[in-house]
C-alpha cells in the first residue's frame, strides 16, 4: 500500500514540505555534500539543480541544453578567457561607488560549455609568441625532419600530461581552483604544492617570454625609431648590446604596465579577450592563406646572395656588380661597399671579386620542390654565414675574412636541444582550462574533451606549419631569424596574405594578451598554494586586495619574479 501510494505522489507531483518520504538504498540520485562545493551562498534548491547528475562525464539528459545556434553565438559575444577570480574582480569594480544593495544577489551556476570554457582558452593559451617568431627559424636550422621530431615530442608530452590531468577529473567533483587544487585534493597538499610551484614558475617566465616577444616585434618590425638606445649604424657586438638595453628598458615599462593593468583593471582585459583570440585566429589563417597563393603567384621576396652567402638587404637597391646605362656599364651601390672605389679598376674584396652576384626568390611557393632542400638540418656556429645550399664558391681558407658585417650571421650557436627548449613553451597553456573549471557547467566532461581536443588541434597546425614552411620557403630566408636579407621583414610574415602587416600586427596584440593572461592567472595560482600552508613564507602578509580578495604580496611576488625572468633572460642571451 505504501509504494502505491509512493506511485500515486509522483504521478501527482504533490509533494510538500510538510511530506514525509521513504528512501529506499539504491533509488533516486544520492545528494552528497562536498568540501569542494561552495554552497554558503546558495539554497540547497540552487546546489542540487546545480550538481545533481553531472559526477559522470558520459550521462547527460536529453533536451536539457538550449539550440546549439543560439548557445554559440551567445557564448561568442561574452567570451572571456581569464580565470573565475578576474569575474569577481570586474563586477566589484563596476559596482565601486554604488549604494550598497540590501538584497545580496543570487549566485549564478556555472554556465561555461566545452567550447567556450575550454577549447578556445587553451587554444588562445598555446598559439603563441614562438609560432610567429621562432617557427621558420627552426624549421631552416632543424630541417623538416629534425623539426617534425620536435613538434611530435612536445606535443606527445602535453597529450600525455592532458590524459593524466583527465583521469583525476573524471574520478570526482572537479573543486573550484584550477589544477593545483584538482592535484592538491587528489594526492595531497605536498604533491600539490610541488606540482603547484613549478606551475606558478612557469606562468610567470611564460609571461616574460611574452613581454620579451612583444618588445621583440615592436622595436623590430613595428616601430624601430622608438629604441631608446639607437641601433643605427652600430655593428656586431655594439648593435647587440644596444637592443639587449632597449629590451631591459622596455621590457621594466611594458611588465609594470600590465601588472597595474592586472592589479586595477582586470574588466578592461576581459574585454579585449575576444579581440586577443581573433588576431591569433585572423593570423594562422593568413599564413595558411599565403601557403596557397604560393602554389599560384608566388610572392616577390628576393634575396641577394654573394658566391653561397646572404647578403644584408640595407644599404643597396640593385642586386649586381655593374649595371648598363645610356650604353655604358656603371657601378652599383653594392661594388661601392666592397670596393675603395665607383670605378671599375678599383681594388675589391678578394671574395667579392672571385664570385658571382645572384638573386634568388626567397618564397619559391608550395610547388617549387624546395621541400627537398630543406628536408634535414642545417646547424650554424655563432657567426657563421648563411650559406645557400647547392651553390659553389671559390674562397681562400687562409684569407681572412672581410666585410662581414655585410653577411647575415649566426646569432647563436643551435643544437638539437636548444631547438627543443626553444620551441616547448609554445605547446604549454593546456592548463587554461583546467583553470576555469569553476566556471564550467561539467567540468568532469568539458575538461579531458576540451584539452584533448585543443591538443590535438594545435599539433596539426604545428605540424602541418613545419612541411608547409619548409615547403615554401627557402632555406637561407628560414634561417635568418630576423629577416635581414628581406628587408627586415618578419619571415613568416613575407609568406601571409594579404599583407606581412597581417602577421606583425595580429601577433604582437595576441603575445600582449597572453602576458596579461599569465599576470593574471599566477597571483591567484599563489594564493591557492599559500592558502595549504605548505609553504609558509608566503604566508607573510594577510592584507588582500579590497575586490577580489588576493593577497597583496601575491602581486608582489608575481611582479619580482616576472621581471627577474626578464632581466634573466636578457642577460643569458
Amino acid at each position: 500500500l505504501l509504494t502505491n501510494n509512493t506511485f500515486i505522489l509522483i504521478e501527482n507531483q504533490s509533494f510538500h514540505s510538510s511530506s514525509c518520504c521513504l528512501c529506499v538504498a539504491g533509488d533516486g540520485n544520492p545528494k552528497e555534500s562536498s568540501p569542494f562545493i561552495n554552497s554558503s551562498s546558495a539554497s540547497d534548491v540552487e546546489k542540487s539543480q546545480q550538481y545533481d547528475g553531472k559526477n559522470m562525464a558520459l550521462f547527460e539528459e536529453e533536451m536539457d541544453n538550449s539550440p546549439m545556434v543560439s548557445s554559440i553565438l551567445s557564448s561568442l559575444a561574452n567570451y572571456s578567457n581569464l580565470p573565475q577570480g578576474s569575474k569577481e574582480h570586474e563586477e566589484a569594480e563596476n559596482e565601486e561607488g554604488a549604494a550598497p544593495s540590501k538584497k545580496k544577489p543570487a549566485v549564478k551556476a556555472p554556465s561555461l560549455g566545452t567550447l567556450m570554457g575550454v577549447y578556445l582558452p587553451c587554444i588562445q593559451n598555446i598559439f603563441g609568441v614562438i609560432l610567429f617568431l621562432r617557427m621558420t627559424w627552426m624549421v631552416g636550422i632543424g630541417g623538416v625532419f629534425g623539426s617534425f621530431i620536435i613538434v611530435f615530442m612536445c606535443c606527445s608530452t602535453t597529450m600525455l600530461t592532458a590524459i593524466s590531468m583527465s583521469a583525476i577529473a573524471t574520478n570526482g567533483v572537479v573543486p573550484a581552483g584550477g589544477s593545483y587544487y584538482m592535484i592538491s585534493r587528489s594526492l595531497g597538499p605536498e604533491f600539490g604544492g610541488a606540482v603547484g610551484i613549478c606551475f606558478y614558475l612557469g606562468t610567470t617566465f611564460a609571461g616574460a617570454m611574452y613581454i620579451l616577444g612583444a618588445i621583440e616585434l615592436l622595436l623590430i618590425y613595428i616601430l624601430p625609431q622608438a629604441a631608446i638606445f639607437k641601433m643605427e649604424g652600430l655593428e656586431g657586438a655594439d648593435m647587440e648590446a644596444a637592443m639587449l638595453n632597449n629590451m631591459r628598458v622596455y621590457g621594466t615599462i611594458v611588465l609594470s604596465f600590465m601588472a597595474t593593468v592586472v592589479f586595477v583593471g582586470v574588466k578592461y582585459v576581459n574585454k579585449l579577450a575576444l579581440v586577443f583570440l581573433a588576431c591569433v585566429i585572423l593570423s594562422i589563417l593568413a599564413v595558411y592563406a599565403g601557403v596557397i597563393k604560393t602554389a599560384f603567384e608566388p610572392p616577390v621576396f628576393p634575396v641577394c646572395i654573394l658566391g653561397n652567402r646572404t647578403l644584408i638587404s640595407k644599404g643597396f637597391d640593385v642586386c649586381a656588380k655593374v649595371i648598363e646605362r645610356d650604353n655604358g656599364t656603371v657601378t652599383t651601390k653594392l661594388w661601392k661597399i666592397f670596393c675603395d672605389s665607383e670605378f671599375l679598376n678599383a681594388t675589391c674584396d678578394e671574395y667579392f671579386a672571385n664570385n658571382n652576384v645572384s638573386e634568388i626568390q626567397g618564397i619559391p611557393g608550395v610547388s617549387s620542390g624546395i621541400l627537398a632542400e630543406n628536408l634535414f638540418g642545417y646547424y650554424l656556429e655563432k657567426g657563421d654565414f648563411l650559406e645557400k645550399r647547392g651553390i659553389s664558391a671559390m674562397q681562400d681558407p687562409d684569407a681572412p675574412i672581410t666585410n662581414s658585417n655585410r653577411y647575415v650571421l649566426a646569432d647563436i650557436t643551435s643544437f638539437f636541444t636548444l631547438l627543443v627548449g626553444i620551441y616547448f613553451p609554445s605547446v604549454t597553456g593546456i592548463m587554461a582550462g583546467s583553470n576555469r573549471s569553476g566556471d564550467l557547467r561539467d567540468a568532469q566532461k568539458s575538461i579531458p574533451i576540451g584539452t584533448i581536443a585543443a591538443i590535438t588541434t594545435t599539433s596539426i597546425v604545428y605540424m602541418s606549419a613545419v612541411v608547409l614552411f619548409g615547403a615554401c620557403i627557402e632555406g637561407v630566408v628560414l634561417r635568418d631569424k630576423f629577416g635581414e636579407g628581406v628587408d627586415g621583414n618578419l619571415v613568416i610574415g613575407t609568406l601571409a596574405w594579404p599583407s606581412p602587416w597581417v602577421i606583425v600586427i595580429g601577433s604582437f596584440f595576441s603575445t600582449c594578451g597572453a602576458g596579461l593572461q599569465s599576470l593574471t592567472g599566477a597571483p591567484r595560482l599563489l594564493q591557492a598554494i599559500s592558502r595549504d600552508s605548505v609553504i609558509p613564507f608566503l604566508k607573510v602578509s594577510e592584507h588582500t586586495h579590497t575586490h577580489t580578495h588576493t593577497h597583496i604580496h601575491t602581486y608582489i611576488h608575481t611582479y619580482t619574479s616576472t621581471i627577474y625572468f626578464v632581466e634573466w633572460s636578457i642577460s643569458g642571451h
